[in-house]
């Protein structure tokens, strides 16, 4: 007897985990394509009211609350959103019975009638894939432009709508690529790859989830693994993960990651494809690809951007441009196209946005620097004495180190709000560096919440003043995710600003 096919939903039994907005999409598919679906949620009901609104007019089944393992004796497929681990006890079980896992991102590339350009990282990943889609948008002759993923809303209960001269911008999380194994789809996944696949920066994340840096690299490099003959990759020149990857020769990362046995594999894999990466580079000129000279941003040796005429703040956008000019040009776009959308873009919400400008004082939103190494450089996106920099940090930790954060609060920072379940570590292991250094740390305090830390700001602030929310921490302590953390902020200065703050000490 032939195996089931995987991808015929009519009447089979598929049981979602998590109802956010990758469930929500995964149950709209499924349900429309003929599947009994079932959807579970840790979170109880009356948390899940306009999911279940939105969702009222398909044969849904709700479990909320937990996860039962009864939840697998009628499951021929067990869906995952990016929020659920592997670990998860329930996931385990569906393993060891046989059951195979799909989730949305997956599945919208074995389904996407038309090219897909997919991109991950570390950090950037929604800022380059933002300025990727607007780049084709403005630069393809032809078809519409369809950005998604796990940046705004999945596109996988809407690729009905979807053309063949039509074109996918995925942007991918290491906790949608994890799933991306043979072993756990009991599918031949050879040749699924994307089209066009980048790889921007492979730094310390999500170890509270994947546990090592050779697990999460793993989870990212799922995404070169599965590509037909003909599709290209873009790398970082300049990051020592992606770098080896691409075999620059003074590239490294560090031995306690152990990952460069995976990255040699991997390397080996794409040369016996006959796929040669094209790279970008902040740092050094190449002969193909995009890269910084001078002052001038330059993509397949045509200039398209100066430095002066890009209106993204710090130099880790300038990556991220240069990335995104690669990215665009092996998708298609034209020159005009990039050198307009570079030179126009002012950035993504949550991520150093200007949310407001009062009495000299410049309230910004990086609610998306979500591990330490954000925070950093969106530091260094603000010269030394330039001006004085108020900084909000906290949130949950994500098991990650601090101490390079902590040297640039000492070079940068003049005073420092810890907020939320990470704020007393933070500002404690600032003032112990400043200590070590023999350095004067920052002014500091810690409060509970969010809006303490904002009200405590707007008592404190004078002329030449940068409130920056970069909290180096998750918002899950208190908030669904960066974006609604975020939108919180943006409300509280609303508030604060209202009325004319008074300078005060820390204290």
């Amino acid at each position: 007897m032939s195996p089931p096919n995987l991808l015929e939903f009519r009447g089979r039994r598929a049981v979602i985990l998590g109802a956010g907005r990758q469930g929500q999409a995964l149950a709209r598919f499924l349900a429309r394509a003929g599947a009994q679906v079932t959807l579970s949620d840790r979170t109880p009901a009356s948390r899940h009211g306009k999911a279940r609104e939105a969702l009222a007019d398909l044969p849904i089944r709700w479990v909320m609350g937990g996860h039962p393992p009864e939840l697998l004796k009628e499951c021929d497929l067990l869906c995952l959103s990016g929020g659920v681990p592997l670990q998860s006890p329930l996931v385990q079980a569906a393993r060891e019975q046989g059951i195979p896992l799909t989730n949305d991102s997956l599945l919208t590339l074995q389904l996407a009638p038309c090219p897909v350009v997919a991109i991950t990282g570390s950090s950037g990943k929604t800022t380059t894939t933002t300025l990727v889609g607007q780049m084709l948008a403005h630069g393809r002759p032809r078809g519409r432009v369809h950005v998604g993923g796990n940046i705004g809303t999945p596109l996988l209960d809407r690729l009905e709508d979807v053309g063949p001269e039509d074109l996918l911008v995925l942007e991918l999380s290491s906790f949608q690529l994890e799933l991306w194994e043979p072993t756990l789809t009991a599918q031949d996944l050879q040749g699924l790859g994307p089209q066009v696949a980048a790889l921007l920066n492979v730094t310390p994340n999500h170890l509270d989830r994947h546990g090592t840096m050779a697990d999460y690299t793993n989870a990212k490099l799922n995404l070169l693994r599965h590509l037909r003959h003909n599709s290209q990759v873009i790398l970082n020149r300049d990051d020592p993960v992606t770098g080896r990857l691409a075999g620059v020769p003074d590239m490294l990362p560090p031995p306690s990651w152990e990952v460069t046995h995976l990255l040699d594999r991997t390397r080996e894999r794409l040369a016996a494809q006959g796929i040669r990466p094209l790279l970008f580079s902040r740092s050094r000129p190449l002969d193909r690809g995009a890269w910084l000279e001078g002052e001038t941003l330059l993509v397949q040796g045509h200039p398209f951007a100066r430095r002066e005429q890009v209106r993204l703040r710090g130099d880790h956008n300038l990556a991220n441009l240069l990335a995104a000019a690669a990215i665009a040009a092996a998708a298609g776009a034209s020159l005009d196209g990039i050198r307009h959308v570079a030179q126009t873009f002012r950035g993504v919400p949550h991520r150093l946005e200007e949310v407001a400008h009062r009495d000299g004082v410049t309230w910004i939103n990086d609610s998306i620097a979500t591990a330490p190494e954000r925070t950093v450089a969106a530091l260094r996106s603000f010269p030394p004495g330039g001006q004085t920099l108020v900084l909000l940090v906290g949130g949950r930790d994500k098991k990650l180190p601090w101490a390079d954060f902590a040297d640039e609060a000492l070079e940068r920072v003049q005073f420092l709000i810890g907020f939320g379940e990470a704020g007393p570590m933070i500002v404690e292991t600032v003032q112990e560096r400043a200590r070590e250094r023999g350095r004067r740390a920052p002014e500091c305090a810690v409060v509970r919440r969010l809006e303490d830390a904002v009200r405590l700001a707007s008592r404190i602030v004078g002329p030449n003043t940068v409130v920056l929310l970069s909290p180096g921490g998750t918002s899950f302590d208190a908030y669904r995710d960066f974006e609604e953390r975020g939108e919180h902020f943006r409300r509280l200065v609303q508030e604060v600003t209202a009325r004319r703050p008074t300078l005060t000490s820390l204290g």
